[in-house]
């Protein structure tokens, strides 16, 4: 016997009146079930609310004579701007346009804030069309997004109970027999998607119902509902930031990149990858230069043999100096110690300077500015490599102990003798989160004439 190809149906909700503060959603959406005016609710139906009329019931209407004021305050950090537009993160963790923040279908002078807690508003909702009609349905806050890469808006979920938001797939098979192993699908974003084309933007049908996907809502067939709706909710589709491969790139997120490399001074014993290094120097070699030279070179310490190699005959170099200077052995040990931060990482990197391509002057004043020009540009191929490798979740400690004993370097590392070793770059991922840093003035730092 055939089985029926697999079908679900939507439509909008119709006859829920203007919501106002203090209503009840889940009674106001029974008694526009029981009014007949659709097909009613069953078990295994998904109800799929816009997050507007969850707002305006939980009182989330504030005044606000200026908008950007608003989205301010919902804002923690700010990923792209264009012109006006800005695209953030806010407090719930989702990246859109404007926090969330909506001046439409709302009172002159107020904007409508997304709801404090859309789970919890979707928990609600559940619980409440339960108690009225005794049915057991996944409920779906839903708000529009646009996407990165791709034209137009589209509904995605913001809030869940009682619904898989995730249908985790990966160990069963494809009809050819091959093993899934990556694919989970956001179920909750498509049905939100799916409720969005019936509801309209402007046609005042708030609510809508997909029927034929129970197994989205694992309480409809006894039992379950209770894991699904008080665990992952929709804050389970919120990738967290440790996991987000597109977290930066805009110039927004450039200035993003600058405030996480963070020096970082204890490294796991996890390895680096090599290639990750390579790109961060070729961001490196992007700095401007004097006279169209290109001054950097960046050594790559890949061995445990290389940079014990050098971090010994630097020490004993540094320990040597110490003794001469009239330090006691016990200050020298002291001393010595504060090298651990390049002895405890995985992968070291000595860049170079390299004057080739430099004027020669007869003076000294002039002499002097011109390598000066060259050690600027230096640090900032150093700068780059170090923002580049924060953009590749590598932890950097930018170390100045080479520029001591450059001779020691050259030897140890068999380079030619035009090469000046700027510091060592400790390299690895952060063995704990960093510090929180002071803010900085950066008009203490200015001087307008």
């Amino acid at each position: 016997m055939n089985q029926s190809p697999p079908a679900f149906r939507v439509w909008a909700l119709p006859g829920l009146p203007e919501v106002r503060p203090g209503d009840d959603l889940a009674k106001l959406i029974a008694a526009a079930v029981a009014e007949g005016g659709s097909p009613g609710l069953v078990d295994g139906d998904v109800l799929l609310v816009t997050s507007k009329i969850a707002s305006k019931a939980e009182g989330r209407i504030v005044e606000a004579a200026d908008r950007e004021a608003a989205i301010d305050a919902e804002t923690v950090r700010v990923v792209a701007r264009r012109g006006p537009l800005r695209i953030v993160e806010n407090r719930l963790g989702l990246v859109m346009a404007a926090a969330g923040v909506d001046a439409s279908n709302t009172p002159a002078g107020t904007v409508l804030l997304l709801p404090e807690d859309p789970d919890a508003s979707a928990r609600r909702i559940r619980d409440g069309v339960r108690a009225a009609l005794g049915v057991e349905v996944g409920v779906v806050v839903t708000d529009t997004f646009g996407r990165p890469w791709r034209n137009g808006l589209t509904d995605v979920a913001i809030g869940a109970a009682g619904v898989r938001v995730l249908d985790d797939l990966r160990g069963s098979v494809d009809a050819h027999g091959n093993a899934l192993e990556a694919t989970v699908v956001a179920a909750a974003d498509e049905l939100a998607a799916a409720g969005d084309l019936v509801k309209g933007k402007a046609e005042g049908l708030p609510v809508a119902v997909v029927r034929g996907l129970s197994h989205l809502v694992p309480g409809a067939s006894g039992g379950g509902a209770e894991d699904v709706a008080e665990g992952a909710g929709a804050r389970a589709l919120v990738r967290v930031a440790a996991d987000d491969m597109f977290r930066l790139g805009t110039s927004e997120a450039v200035r993003e990149a600058v405030t996480l490399r963070r020096t970082v001074r204890e490294f796991t014993a996890e390895p680096v990858d090599g290639a990750a290094v390579r790109r961060a120097v070729a961001a490196a070699v992007t700095a401007p230069a004097p006279h169209h030279t290109t001054p950097w070179r960046f050594v790559l310490l890949e061995s445990e043999h290389a940079r014990t190699g050098l971090l010994d005959a630097m020490r004993d170099a540094w320990a040597a100096d110490l003794r001469a200077d009239g330090f006691t052995e016990e200050s020298v040990a002291k001393r010595l110690r504060r090298g651990d931060v390049l002895r405890n990482a995985p992968y070291l990197v000595v860049p170079c300077l390299v004057t080739d391509g430099s004027h020669t002057y007869p003076d000294e004043r002039r002499g002097a500015a011109e390598r000066e020009m060259f050690v600027v540009t230096a640090g900032a191929g150093v700068q780059n490599f170090l923002v580049a490798l924060a953009g590749e979740q590598l932890g950097s400690a930018w170390v100045s102990s080479t520029m001591f004993c450059r001779d020691v370097v050259r030897r140890v590392l068999e380079l030619p003798e035009d090469w000046d070793p700027m510091g060592a770059v400790a390299v690895g991922r952060a063995a704990a989160p960093p510090r929180p840093r002071p803010a900085r003035d950066a008009d203490a730092f200015v001087s307008v004439r």
